[in-house]
């Protein structure tokens, strides 16, 4: 199999400007790879809020900068989270990660930000052979379901669709002028406009065509394949990359991730409910005896109705833990896609996602937050290797 490269995602760690974003990189990244010991530098996924994208690009020298103050770190960025657009960490985020969403100019601008700064931190085939010439960009499915509407005037398919186009295009330009490939990955999130696998690739053929401007858009508008999110949605893995196979998509980026099961026993709904908490949306999915799934947009409306079934919840947990206490989660699922996975899919990119340590019960979490990520960096290898991948 082709190489590919695993880092974390440091979404994980709060900071909307650069100066904050850097020192949370300082103390945290810097100690992962000391747990990790890779040789060479260590790759990472880098969030930069929108704040913080700008105040690279409005320094003439601020990308260059930035890359040196990485790589004197021992640190190395193969892809970018452009999901997240302000302060991630803000005290009742919820929903509000969802805008500015694909119909809105900001989040155009932003993406763009993000690909001519991930272009140039990018390393030369000389430094880290394995990451140079690609690189990737995770960002939301277009929008949070309820606020972006088809029909309406601003928030529309359409638009959206223009304004993924025009960043294809300026994705286009960084390679032709660099030969670094970039490609723009789109996340389905349970919630969303798009959530599933079959809905991403109806929204590839009708809205993401070529065109005499842009004649490959697939080269450089692909999908971020979220684990647990197919798993939330009870959408088997092997289901979902058949999917996208057919449909001619290509996944550029896997977030490898965990999420929460609930048997729906009393013991389990007890402990469940430490996970309620308001940082983060915590969408729910609940399978019933008949074979439905029921969606809730946050666990506490899920507990409003308390409906029997099995529920899965969007509670991002360390990817390494098949057991939290009488709950279970869909850990699994990582070993079913990774043996899915076959070379000609040509994913490269592999980035543990667990932006949610900070906000585990207690009793939970590790002795320090980089010990904690440093195990998952070393489990998923770990799986990967197992499943034939290697370097």
């Amino acid at each position: 199999m082709n190489p590919f490269v695993l880092g974390y995602c440091t979404n994980v760690h709060s900071g909307t400007t650069l100066a904050t974003t850097l020192e949370a990189l300082d103390r945290h990244a810097t100690a992962v790879r000391q747990f990790v010991k890779p040789v060479g530098l260590m790759p990472i996924g880098l969030w930069l809020s929108a704040r913080a994208a700008q105040e690279v690009v409005d320094d003439p020298d601020g990308i260059a900068r930035l890359r040196d103050w990485l790589f004197n770190r021992g640190l190395v960025v193969f892809t970018m989270n452009g999901f997240p657009y302000g302060d991630f960490h803000a005290g009742r985020g919820k929903k509000a990660v969802y805008e500015p969403h694909w119909a809105n100019v900001r989040r155009a601008l932003y993406t763009i930000s993000l690909a001519d700064i991930l272009a140039g931190l990018l390393p030369d085939v000389t430094i880290a052979p394995d990451i140079a010439g690609e690189g990737s960009i995770s960002t939301l499915p277009l929008g949070w379901r309820s606020t972006f509407t088809q029909e309406g005037c601003g928030a529309s398919v359409g638009l959206a669709s223009a304004q993924l186009e025009q960043v294809a295009r300026h994705l286009k330009r960084i390679e032709d002028s660099t030969g670094v490939c970039i490609h723009l990955d789109l996340e389905p999130e349970p919630g969303c406009v798009i959530d599933r696998a079959k809905q991403m690739v109806d929204f590839f053929d009708q809205c993401i065509r070529p065109s005499a401007a842009l004649q490959d858009p697939r080269r450089y508008l692909r999908v971020c394949h979220d684990i647990c999110h197919s798993a939330v949605m009870f959408e088997p893995q092997v289901e979902a990359l058949e999917t996208y196979r057919r449909g001619g998509v290509r996944i550029g980026k896997v977030q490898v991730s965990s999420a929460i099961t609930c048997d729906g026993s009393e013991r389990a709904f007890r402990a469940l409910r430490a996970f309620d908490e308001p940082k983060f949306l915590h969408q729910t999915c609940v399978l019933d005896g008949a074979g439905e799934v029921h969606f809730f947009d946050d666990l506490e409306r899920a507990f409003d109705e308390a409906p029997n079934g099995v529920w899965r919840v969007h509670f991002h947990v360390p990817v390494d833990t098949e057991f939290l206490g009488p709950l279970g989660t869909t850990r699994r699922e990582i070993g079913e896609f990774l043996a899915a996975v076959k070379p000609e899919d040509g994913i490269r990119h592999y980035e543990v996602e667990t932006y949610a340590w900070n906000v585990l019960p207690m009793n939970l979490r590790r002795d320090s937050l980089a010990r904690g990520i440093a195990d998952e960096l070393i489990w998923t290898r770990a799986q990967m290797m197992a499943h034939g991948m290697h370097k």
